[in-house]
């Protein structure tokens, strides 16, 4: 497969994974629908850190743009070189692709940090306090632990999903933008993987631009 379609491949996953992780960290704000419990304080503390909407999100658009668009440089020049174009985006796109890997790994860090604290909960005395921060996450397979949390309803549910549901789509997008690094460093020294028609074309165009042509002409 071409280096700059399988960039292209990349680019395209990364943004529905990042639309992803930005919806599920917006959605653990509102347990239940309601806003009460952000205005009061009685949510989770990783919810407060963004990772969905930053780390997995917003910072993921970035690579994933930069790999879309590789696609419409120019195949004909960079440093002065014939078809060299393409080797140069491939090499920059190996720095986006690293941006990547920080955010989707702090997302992912955040939503493992998350999940083993369990969510913010009330007890059957109306106290609040993190019910599962003693369990190191063993509530995770004992769901008969779960009625401990009296408010909000489904809290643990809600809470288990969502950050699962950040966690899987950022080791995704890791994933994804650690391929990426390969596949740039591999276009970029290997060159891509124009048809050679492709080449002809820009070679033709090069050698027929009036810069080259004067100096074609005037060289003895």
């Amino acid at each position: 497969m071409c280096y700059v379609k399988c960039a292209r491949y990349i680019g395209y996953s990364l943004v529905w994974a990042a639309v992803f992780c930005i919806v599920a960290n917006a959605l653990l704000y509102f347990p239940n629908g309601e806003t009460k419990y952000a205005t009061e304080d009685h949510l989770s503390r990783f919810v407060w850190y963004f990772a969905g909407i930053v780390g997995g999100g917003l910072l993921m658009l970035l690579p994933a743009f930069v790999f879309i668009g590789m696609d419409e440089e120019d195949c004909c020049g960079c440093c002065g070189y014939e078809n060299y174009g393409k080797r140069c985006s491939m090499l920059s796109s190996v720095l986006a692709a690293l941006i990547g890997i920080v955010g989707s790994a702090y997302c992912v860090i955040v939503a493992s940090l998350g999940l083993a604290e369990g969510p913010k909960c009330s007890d059957a005395h109306g106290v609040w306090n993190y019910t599962f921060a003693s369990t190191e996450g063993q509530y995770l397979l004992n769901s008969s632990m779960w009625s401990k949390c009296y408010e909000p309803k489904h809290i643990v549910e809600w809470h288990v999903t969502l950050f699962s549901i950040l966690l899987a789509f950022a080791a995704v997008e890791f994933i994804l933008c650690l391929i990426q690094v390969i596949n740039g460093m591999l276009g970029g020294l290997c060159g891509y993987c124009c048809s050679r028609q492709q080449v002809r074309t820009c070679g033709t165009v090069w050698r027929s631009s009036p810069v080259v042509a004067t100096r074609l002409h005037s060289s003895p």
